[in-house]
């Protein structure tokens, strides 16, 4: 199977975040409390959140236009050097009130030991201005993707979905929180075992699982309801079939931004062509792939040829 790079456009909004890693060494437990004492030898940026999602994209070879806020601090101007370098096609909105968000691991001897978060919701003004800017990309994207991070930055996702479905594309969304209304009508959902618990309830058995799916994929008009079930693998539902994929990694050692991985390579399958149910399997290879990696990580085209010979 081959991938070529295309031209196609993918637009990606959402909460944006920075992923940042400090690796060190553990000799000794502090004197002051039962802690290991991490001495710090390496420190590294990553793109979180959203922002991973278009790296992820850009990785599998298409244009990526990414929308969301951001701070005006030091953790912002991070942000927008990674981005640069990725070539992602970002307009960010800085909101001077708030700081950006930043997920803080500090790992020791291979393991994190701990993660600070530092983050805060946006302005209201800002978000419109988000608004508008994401209104006046959605025409020159062929797909929207909305990552959902309960950070604050989607909390007009109804309005983006009416916007981008009323200008004829398609729009995956990867969502948080219990309240799955404001997802409706979107083209595809990508929630977790976790998220979609809270919205449906437990289920007993697989006939359990699939009625209540499809209840909740019929009432919020979706044209899927893709169910990532970590070892589990993937359950697809649609109106006219459920598709069930067995998971494909290799050696779990980080699922960090496996989501972001599946949903980008989805859309990415998507808009190269590829059916849904096709689309959906190489989502899981490249979920597969990626939590072998540590920390959020990118799957590169290669990568997908070589796990599919």
């Amino acid at each position: 199977m081959t991938m070529e790079v295309t031209e196609k456009r993918l637009l990606v909004a959402g909460d944006i975040m920075l992923d940042r890693y400090w690796f060190g060494d553990v000799n000794r437990i502090s004197p002051e409390a039962p802690v290991p004492v991490v001495r710090v030898s390496k420190k590294e940026d990553r793109l979180g959140g959203a922002a991973n999602v278009a790296v992820n994209a850009a990785a599998l070879g298409v244009e990526v236009g990414l929308i969301g806020v951001v701070g005006d601090d030091e953790a912002a101007s991070t942000i927008e050097e990674l981005l640069t370098k990725k070539q992602i096609d970002a307009k960010l909105s800085h909101d001077p009130s708030i700081s950006t968000i930043i997920k803080l691991r500090v790992i020791g001897r291979q393991q994190q030991l701990v993660r600070i978060d530092f983050e805060e919701p946006p302005s209201e003004i800002v978000l419109q201005t988000k608004l508008t800017a994401f209104t006046s990309e959605v025409a020159s994207a062929d797909l929207v993707i909305l990552s959902d991070y309960a950070k604050g930055s989607l909390t007009n996702v109804r309005d983006m979905i009416s916007v981008a479905r009323g200008a004829g594309k398609p729009v995956l969304v990867d969502p948080k929180g219990t309240d799955f209304e404001r997802y409706s009508g979107a083209t595809i959902l990508t929630p977790n075992k976790s998220e979609l618990r809270q919205v449906i309830g437990d289920w007993r058995t697989e006939a359990e699982l699939t009625e209540k799916a499809q209840n909740l994929r019929a009432s919020l008009n979706l044209g899927g309801l893709l169910l990532t079930r970590s070892e589990e693998g993937m359950s697809l539902f649609t109106e006219d079939a459920i598709l069930h994929i067995p998971a494909m990694a290799r050696e779990v050692y980080d699922v960090s931004g496996a989501g972001d991985t599946v949903i980008a390579t989805l859309a990415v399958m998507l808009m190269q062509g590829k059916s849904l149910p096709e689309s959906v399997m190489i989502a899981n290879r490249a979920g597969g792939i990626v939590v072998g990696k540590l920390g959020t990580a990118t799957v590169s085209r290669e990568e997908l040829f070589a796990s599919s010979t």
